[in-house]
């Protein structure tokens, strides 16, 4: 799920991307400029020696030149902190569920 930690200006403001870049599905744009992506990975369980799913939900900031739905699967990248919540931004859209 991680790629290559590559430094991405946007153009939307002084977001300097560093750390991690995920991929994930929008699922809530309900929150002005933020959506909330959940991101699937596994975890190996040591004591059984299998792998579970594990989900995570992250906020992130929604640019308005961006603007993802819900539904949409979006690269998100690490950055500083812009609020309480987030700490990621939606660099773009890689697919559209919704249509």
């Amino acid at each position: 799920m991680t790629e290559n930690k590559s430094k991405k200006k946007l153009s939307e403001g002084n977001f300097k991307v560093r750390g991690n870049i995920f991929s994930g599905k929008v699922i809530s744009d309900k929150a002005n400029k933020t959506v909330t992506v959940e991101i699937l990975s596994t975890k190996k369980n040591p004591k059984y020696e299998r792998y579970e799913k594990v989900k995570s939900k992250i906020a992130a900031h929604n640019p308005e030149s961006i603007n993802a739905k819900e539904g949409d699967i979006v690269k998100i990248g690490e950055t500083r902190k812009i609020s309480k919540t987030k700490s990621f931004i939606v660099l773009e859209v890689e697919n559209n569920e919704s249509d």
